[in-house]
């Protein structure tokens, strides 16, 4: 019985649509592709981004540098202030105290030296009384010398009794211890005026050491006293109040603090393999959550980190213990906003931003090599104060010195001292 014969396999029947459409998808995603790779390689190519970037500024901790009890707040959260205004006001009754008592102690240090230079022209009479003594004892003793020398040959002779030499002589004697005792005593007011003029010798009254020292305490207590008031050192926005009315604050606390808003930047952090395109005054696009892509803010680079986050972290990584896991870096960029952009749409310290930076140009430095910032912090509300109280020690200082002390002329000494020399030689030939 012969076996019936196998059914033919059918053949497929193709499908032009379906290879047509596949075809399609892949030249689609070739294009694609290809139109990606060119766009990264002429445009996507020459930018680096991060949403990791977040808005920083200077927060002016707003401290008190002496204790005292809060009596009046000035300020509150989200308010604007001005440099200068007052902020928060402390209790002045201890500060007001130490500068009456500095005040006072300024004054009788004024008087003290002023008697100091009064006693140099005492001193001074002194020694010129001395040296006008000591002149009448040379010529008394140079007079009776000569009555010696005259009757001594007429002794002989008996023209002259030798009771009448003997008193003569008695005289000669008591006129050398005359001019000894004349020349110790413009010895001894010598030393002393050397003595007073060491007190006051290359100064003046307003410039004495005792002077300065109670003027410094004055200006410390004055300068004190004007602290009671905290005030703003620039303008800003008041934020994180955290003084109340009666509180009895300890000098460094912070009390609140001032930020100025107008001098915020963005800090964006790139990953260690980005930074080789990055350089310094690199132009920056930013846009933050708060605006969304309706704003957008141009910027440069101002600096480049020195060391990544996780070397000034409270806990570094400690990458040598056996456990290392590799994590990417990465190192803070400073951008430095428009200033006009800023004050039309301004910005909040930490707010989320996200930078794109533009490296076609890479002939710029990746650090500065600058040694002092252009971007330079100071305040000048305080000078004011110090100015403040010189004046007021100067007010003292003048209230105190009266009249006009005529000051001690430095020849005087030395005319005394001639005076002297020019006795002693006299007693000497004498002798």
């Amino acid at each position: 019985m012969n076996a019936p014969a196998a059914a033919p396999t059918p053949t497929p029947t193709r499908n032009p649509a379906r290879k047509k459409a596949l075809t399609a998808v892949t030249a689609a995603v070739l294009l694609a592709g290809l139109g990606y790779a060119s766009y990264w390689a002429l445009v996507l190519n020459h930018f680096e981004s991060t949403d990791n970037a977040y808005v920083q500024g200077n927060v002016v901790q707003i401290t008190p540098q002496a204790p005292g009890t809060v009596l009046a707040i000035g300020a509150d959260d989200t308010d604007h202030v001005k440099a200068g205004q007052w902020l928060v006001r402390l209790d002045p009754a201890d500060a007001r105290i130490a500068l009456e008592q500095a005040e006072a102690q300024l004054a009788q240090t004024v008087r003290e030296v002023r008697t100091l230079y009064a006693n140099n022209r005492a001193q001074q009479a002194q020694v010129e009384l001395r040296t006008a003594d000591l002149a009448r004892a040379r010529s008394e003793l140079g007079r009776l010398q000569d009555d010696v020398n005259r009757r001594q040959p007429l002794l002989a002779s008996g023209a002259v009794g030798k009771e009448e030499f003997k008193h003569i002589e008695a005289q000669l004697s008591a006129a050398r211890s005359g001019a000894a005792a004349a020349e110790s005593a413009l010895l001894g007011a010598r030393e002393q005026l050397e003595a007073t003029l060491t007190l006051t010798a290359g100064t003046t009254p307003e410039e004495h050491p005792s002077v300065s020292r109670a003027a410094a305490r004055v200006r410390e207590a004055a300068l004190a006293l004007k602290r009671v008031d905290l005030v703003a050192p620039v303008d800003g926005y008041v934020a994180r109040r955290n003084v109340q009315l009666g509180q009895r604050v300890p000098a460094g606390a912070p009390l609140l603090s001032v930020i100025p808003l107008d001098q915020v930047w963005v800090e964006a952090n790139f990953k260690e393999s980005q930074l080789k395109h990055l350089r310094l005054d690199q132009a920056v696009e930013l846009t933050a959550d708060v605006y969304g892509n309706k704003v957008t803010y141009h910027g440069r680079i101002d600096g480049l980190g020195a060391g990544t986050g996780a070397a000034f972290a409270l806990l570094p990584a400690q990458n040598a213990t056996g456990n290392w896991i590799k994590v990417v870096q990465r190192v803070p960029v400073r951008v430095k906003l428009d200033a006009a952009e800023l004050k039309e749409h301004p910005l909040r310290v930490g707010l989320s931003m996200e930078a794109k930076v533009d490296v076609s140009r890479t002939d710029g430095r990746m650090l500065s090599e600058s040694t002092q910032s252009a971007n330079t912090l100071q305040t000048s509300v305080f000078d004011q104060d110090r100015a403040e109280a010189d004046e007021r020690v100067r007010r003292i200082i003048a209230r105190n010195s009266g009249v006009a002390l005529p000051k001690v002329l430095p020849a005087r000494p030395h005319l005394a001292q001639a005076a002297t020399t020019t006795a002693a030689a006299s007693l000497a030939q004498a002798h």
